[in-house]
């Protein structure tokens, strides 16, 4: 009997060797080998680090460690004293090229032209005497009546008079016109200076106090209010739900399914089932092993380092960086999701 049973356990044993060979797939084919190979790895977050352009005082630090921030809340606040009056300056200089611009457009105001027209008016006046004058005396001149002195004063004063009356018009004539086009030009070369000036002046003054461009978790703080904060030196350290990745190994037998765009599966411990990753990155390069403290039984094995950015995340998973994670190997499942 025993001679029997051990005559049909080597023709089982010959049979699965020569239908899977030797090994692991012996043991799998009799339900006895390991699970199904998963990659292991872990989550990277990619921080933000917001810092001030010059250096400053913290006169106010409205997040702390460990909370988090909707879009648009504002951080920290460096002293603004000075940005402040620069913005002030940069306001008053483009209020005044913006004046002399419009000036030059306008021509003289109404008043100046209304003392203009008076004098003309005189001269005017002035003028039909002086010729009145000069009809006379040359009439006594023909007589023999006055002098020719006489004559000729009154032809000078009526020359004089109408150079007065016909530069008092020209006077008239050009009040009523703007500046020259040079001018005009080189003003308005000066009003988009100084918009820009007011530009870098209120940019300057945002810097100091900048807002969250997106939600985020606040990763760390660096500084308390009163604290000095050297020029481009973070005061916060924000890690946006964008920014999370997962980094995971996966075998050099298994790498050349790897596609960007493809979609894997994941899980985390306290994690829920079915969560999905789009691969964004694969390694060009292979590594002889994965890091030890997550994969101590695949020491000897070339891997590639690949990089997944997580999908439709339920609000109450925090995937924080460090957190080891166990993905899906390519399958069947995925060939054409990816392509």
């Amino acid at each position: 009997m025993k001679l029997a049973l051990l005559i049909g356990s080597a023709t089982v044993a010959a049979t699965l060797l020569a239908t899977y060979g030797p090994g692991e797939r012996v043991l799998a084919a009799l339900g006895l080998g390991p699970a199904p190979q998963h990659y292991l790895g872990y989550v990277e977050g990619e921080s933000t680090l917001v810092a001030p352009p010059i250096s400053g005082r913290l006169v106010a630090r409205l997040v702390e460690r460990g909370g988090r921030v909707d879009k648009g809340d504002r951080l920290y606040i460096i002293d603004t004293t000075q940005a402040e009056a620069e913005v002030a300056r940069a306001t008053a200089i483009l209020a005044e090229f913006q004046a002399r611009h419009d000036n030059m457009m306008t021509g003289k105001r109404t008043d100046e032209m209304d003392v203009i027209r008076a004098q003309h008016s005189e001269v005017d006046a002035s003028l039909a005497l002086a010729e009145a004058d000069l009809r006379r005396e040359a009439d006594l001149v023909k007589r023999g009546v006055t002098s020719r002195q006489a004559y000729d004063q009154a032809v000078a004063q009526v020359v004089e008079l109408r150079a007065r009356a016909a530069s008092l018009a020209a006077r008239e004539r050009v009040g009523g016109l703007a500046a020259r086009d040079g001018e005009i030009a080189a003003a308005a070369a000066m009003i988009e200076q100084s918009q820009a000036n007011l530009a870098r002046a209120r940019n300057r003054l945002f810097d100091l106090m900048p807002v969250a461009l997106e939600e985020a978790l606040v990763e760390n703080t660096f500084f308390n209010v009163g604290e000095w904060v050297p020029a481009a030196t973070p005061v916060v350290s924000l890690l946006p739900a964008s920014r999370v990745k997962l980094r995971f190994f996966v075998p050099e037998e298994d790498v050349s399914k790897a596609r960007m765009g493809r979609p894997v599966s994941f899980t985390c411990d306290g994690c829920p089932a079915d969560l999905r990753a789009n691969v964004i990155y694969i390694s060009p390069r292979a590594e002889f092993t994965p890091p030890v403290i997550y994969s101590q039984s695949a020491r000897t094995k070339l891997v590639f380092m690949i990089e997944a950015r997580p999908e439709a995340v339920p609000a109450q998973v925090a995937l924080a960086p460090g957190l080891p994670v166990t993905v899906a190997p390519f399958g069947p499942s995925f060939e054409g999701a990816g392509s």
